[in-house]
């Protein structure tokens, strides 16, 4: 495998996977990134996208947010699409709620990277030590951050994440998913 091409749900995701990638990929694989406009619109698309993507050794990841669905059926959903397409290999990796909740689990990499001393030190209180239980991650990350915005946040953020933290199990699995790749 020689690339990997990820489908994103927005372009925080893509601006996330770019600070944090570096870290993970030998660079003898190529990455690309296909943003789309929400999920409803990965979603739509995502057959047209994954059958018009004729290049042979490549690896397909589809990242998406659980917002308030389950998660469970979203995968079924997306695996579905992917059969369509005939990408049955293709890898399902869902945010559990938000991509924020990656980032309440490593209060370290938000402070350093938004420059805010002391936050690493609530890591302990109960939603950031299990924050994909978190409703609304993004909420929660605000009340933290009042000035975090969704791209420029990830742009600051992710460089800083350790790619070891299993506080956020979906991170974890992404990080997991991607390194095995490697192998």
């Amino acid at each position: 495998m020689s690339e990997i091409v990820f489908l994103l749900e927005e372009r925080s995701a893509k601006v996330m996977l770019e600070g944090l990638l570096p870290r993970i990929l030998p660079n003898t694989i190529k990455v690309r990134y296909i943003v789309f406009e929400g999920k409803q619109d990965l979603e739509k698309q995502l057959v047209r996208k994954l059958r018009g993507y004729l290049k042979s050794d490549v690896q397909f990841i589809i990242l998406r947010d659980q917002d308030s669905g389950d998660c469970k059926d979203i995968k079924k959903n997306l695996y579905a699409k992917c059969l369509e397409a005939g990408k049955s290999e293709t890898i399902i990796r869902i945010a559990c709620r938000e991509l924020e909740s990656w980032y309440l689990a490593d209060l370290e990499a938000v402070e350093k990277g938004m420059g805010l001393p002391g936050i690493a030190s609530l890591q302990g209180k109960r939603l950031f030590r299990k924050p994909d239980s978190a409703m609304s991650p993004s909420i929660e990350l605000k009340r933290l951050v009042p000035h975090y915005q969704k791209i420029d946040g990830s742009r600051r953020i992710s460089p800083h994440l350790k790619v070891d933290n299993k506080r956020s199990l979906s991170f974890y699995h992404l990080i997991q998913a991607v390194k095995k790749l490697t192998v």
